[in-house]
Parts: C-alpha cells; structure tokens; sequence
C-alpha cells in the first residue's frame, strides 16, 4: 500500500512562491512515473506537471517556466516549486505515483489559495 502525503500548500498573493512536498511511504525509485495534478472548484482534475523514470519533466503549458518538479530519491519526496503564482493556479493540489506495475496511488490533496 503505497501513502502519498501532500504539505505545502496555504494563502499567497499573486506573484508569489510555494513549494509543494509530496512524501512518499517507500523508495519511490519504484514508480515509473510522478506527478502533480490540480482540481479548481467546478472543473476536473488536470495534469500540472510530470516525472518519469529516466525522463524529463513534463509541463502543462499555462505552468512552464513558472513551475518546476522535482524529486529527491533520498528523502522519498516530489517536489513542485511554484514561482509567479496566478489566481488562476489556485486549487487543490494532488501527488500521484504510478509503479512499474501500473498501479497508480494518489495524496490526499493540499489546497493553494492565490489571492489578488
């Protein structure tokens, strides 16, 4: 059973900085994949940012060169630095992981609050 837990998260104002941590229950040197995902009220989750194995990182356009992912294998935790934040980025914000064997795990979500 894999545990994903999200910190992080809170109130900024616009054109401010967050660092989301996503710790992880394990090595995650076993998932193939890493990402963080994003649900604003009334609309469905969508892909922020990804990390696979061996890969580089991938970014939805409205985060790149904002936004930047990362992982650190010895402490078992994502990363999502958030710079130049928008009102538009607030929602709440998810970890997933997807091991090698296709089982995909999520967080629990932390909640970013972009304020005007």
């Amino acid at each position: 059973q894999v545990q994903l837990v999200e910190s992080g998260g809170g109130l900024v104002q616009a054109g401010e900085s967050l660092r989301l941590s996503c710790a992880a229950s394990g090595s995650i040197s076993r998932f193939y994949d890493m990402g963080w995902y994003r649900q604003a009220p009334g609309k469905q989750r969508e892909l922020v940012a990804r990390i696979r194995s061996g890969g580089s990182p991938v970014y939805v356009d409205s985060v790149a060169g904002r936004f930047t992912i990362s992982k650190d294998n010895a402490k078992n935790t994502l990363y999502l630095q958030m710079n130049s934040l928008k009102v538009e980025d607030t929602a709440v914000y998810y970890c997933n992981a997807l091991q090698f064997s296709g089982i995909s795990s999520w967080g629990q979500g932390t909640q970013v609050t972009v304020s005007s």
